[in-house]
């Protein structure tokens, strides 16, 4: 926070953001070094850089042949319909992709790539100002920024390129809900109309589902997926907001810490469609056995979900419960007489019920309930 009369820290020059970024990445001499056309870093790495926060990972666009570059780095994996490759470099992982055009044939259609004459051509294509924007690496040190994104991020808007971003692809409503969600941004009043429009059914569920698991993937999910029912891009569960952040609470604090998919809850949460959680949840205090038969063939997340609607016991499952065996198995009620067949399973879960609820110990008594069972009629 900038102190009563005092000046505000200037921005700092391309010059030391790009020092910086060599410094951070010496993968990128190796990468120079085989160039022979321009390279530029672009994309999210050129908004978080301006942004002071540099990522792991970069994105680089090659004016030319990115297949050729990959190939003097070492080779890789390139995905020609898209002109893209992944080359190792120093021993880290190098994303090069062809400046390239990106025609779409009907509305939420996967795009018609096409190789693009200049940098400028390439963010042309994106999805945000702040994310259509681009450094060079080689040459004198400058911000390629066509479309103000620079004075986007200042601003904290978040703004699409073009009228027809969202129908071309409306998946961007989710990434729009996870930029704003992250890095505090409001959505520009054209931007807003033209997102309200989305049609997410245009496109596939798993091209939806993949971009709904990378919004829940980040730290700010619950608020971005509030964003997205605000903006009635998707359809909330009724409390599903609320759920989803006793969910996030639950996985925060033992014994829940790490046995869900933090992702997968909270999308299960906010969106459903519900399972059996609230039937569990209804359950008040069950016996050890009734609360593991209760539990049988559940997913782990649907469980998570009744603990976070309130169902306590489900700790007590979770602590020692789910780990009560037996000391005898099948073959000793085979040996003792019983036929193959149901009676085998009658049998051991009549002794594990017995064995949860402290009624038996041991192997003898844990073989004479079972017997017991097994033979009844």
């Amino acid at each position: 926070m900038v102190g009563k009369g005092a000046m505000p820290s200037p921005e700092p020059s391309i010059e030391s953001l790009l020092a910086a970024l060599r410094e951070a990445h010496p993968e990128l001499q190796e990468v120079l070094a085989s160039a022979r056309e321009p390279v530029f870093v672009v994309g999210g790495a050129v908004r978080d850089l301006l942004l002071g926060q540099p990522r792991s990972d970069l994105d680089l666009v090659v004016e030319g042949d990115a297949d050729a570059l990959a190939a003097r780095l070492g080779g890789g994996t390139s995905h020609s319909r898209f002109g893209t490759a992944k080359v190792e470099v120093a021993g880290r992982e190098v994303d090069l992709a062809a400046a390239r055009t990106e025609r779409y044939p009907h509305p939420g259609a996967l795009p018609l790539v096409e190789p693009a004459w200049s940098i400028e051509d390439d963010l042309r294509r994106r999805d945000f100002t702040l994310n259509a924007m681009a450094i060079p690496l080689q040459g004198e040190p400058r911000l390629i920024d066509p479309h103000g994104g620079r004075e986007d991020l200042r601003r904290r808007r978040l703004r699409v390129l073009h009228s027809r971003s969202f129908a071309d692809d409306p998946t961007r409503a989710i990434r729009a809900a996870r930029y704003a969600a992250r890095l505090g941004l409001e959505l520009e009043g054209e931007t807003e109309d033209l997102l309200r429009r989305a049609d997410l059914g245009t496109v596939s569920e798993e091209r939806r589902r993949a971009e709904l698991e990378r919004l829940a993937d980040e730290a700010t999910a619950v608020r971005g997926l509030a964003l997205l029912g605000e903006w009635g891009v998707v359809e909330l569960r009724h409390g599903g907001l609320d759920l989803a952040r006793a969910g996030e609470a639950l996985l925060g604090a033992e014994p829940w810490a790490g046995q869900v998919p933090r992702g997968a809850l909270l999308l299960a949460a906010a969106l459903g469609p519900p399972g059996g959680e609230a039937e569990l949840a209804a359950v008040a205090s069950p016996s050890p056995a009734e609360g593991v038969e209760l539990t049988r063939g559940r997913d782990p997340v649907e469980l998570a979900l009744a603990r976070a609607m309130g169902a306590a016991w489900l700790d007590e499952y979770l602590r020692s419960w789910r780990h009560v065996g037996l000391e005898i198995g099948g073959e000793d009620l085979l040996a003792a007489g019983v036929p193959p067949g149901p009676a085998v399973g009658r049998g051991l879960r009549a002794a594990l019920a017995k064995r949860l609820n402290g009624e038996v110990e041991g192997r003898e008594d844990e073989l004479a309930a079972a017997l017991e069972a097994a033979r009844a009629e």
